[in-house]
């Protein structure tokens, strides 16, 4: 079967008119490419210039605050009274241990049992509790100034910045992604065979 000449040729101007199609479609895609690299580099900057600046001005203003407020207090705390009630409790534990000792002592050189001299077992116990907060406060650790560098509403923003930038880059890829009905397949339509 042939086909006339009249079908021929439009077939001819079809084909051209879909190779016309395939190349602004190209060029369409390129341009769509450049304005997705231009929205991510503006996405980036508004995110540097914008959310970052931001976010840390709500950090410092409303919880820093209160993350100072907690710091303070628990150093507070550690250093004027979980310290102190350590140290009296190693303290009294080792006046304990120091007046058993001087008991047994006493026992194997055969004076006997004595009695407790109170004041003397609280000097002791009050001696060896300041070696003890001495010790502890020796240890722990130094209180700490402001960190300068990106804290958690830093941290923060940049996520949300990059979640961001993909939803912007996936909406571009979903509108101008292939649709197989939309689009003219990759082999150019061939000219009808005289």
């Amino acid at each position: 079967m042939s086909l006339s000449r009249k079908r021929k040729k439009e077939l001819r101007k079809l084909q051209d008119r879909a190779n016309r199609l395939w190349e602004s479609q190209e060029v369409l895609l390129g341009q769509a490419g450049e304005i997705a690299r231009d929205a991510g580099r503006q996405l980036g900057n508004y995110n540097r210039e914008t959310v970052v600046p931001a976010v840390q001005d709500r950090y410092q203003r409303y919880a820093a605050p209160y993350v100072d407020r907690a710091a303070r207090t628990t150093t507070k705390l550690y250093n004027q009274r979980i310290v102190p009630a350590a140290g009296a409790l190693v303290g009294s534990a080792l006046s304990v241990w120091d007046a058993a000792n001087d008991t047994r002592d006493r026992l194997s050189k055969g004076r006997g049992l004595a009695q407790v001299d109170m004041k003397d077992f609280q000097k002791r116990a009050d001696k060896h509790a300041k070696k003890a907060q001495r010790m502890l406060l020796a240890k722990a650790p130094a209180p700490t100034t402001r960190k300068q560098g990106i804290g958690a509403g830093g941290v923060l923003a940049i996520i949300l910045g990059i979640t961001a930038a993909a939803g912007v880059l996936y909406a571009a890829w979903q509108t101008l992604r292939a649709d197989d009905e939309l689009w003219v397949a990759d082999d150019p339509l061939r000219a009808p065979e005289e």
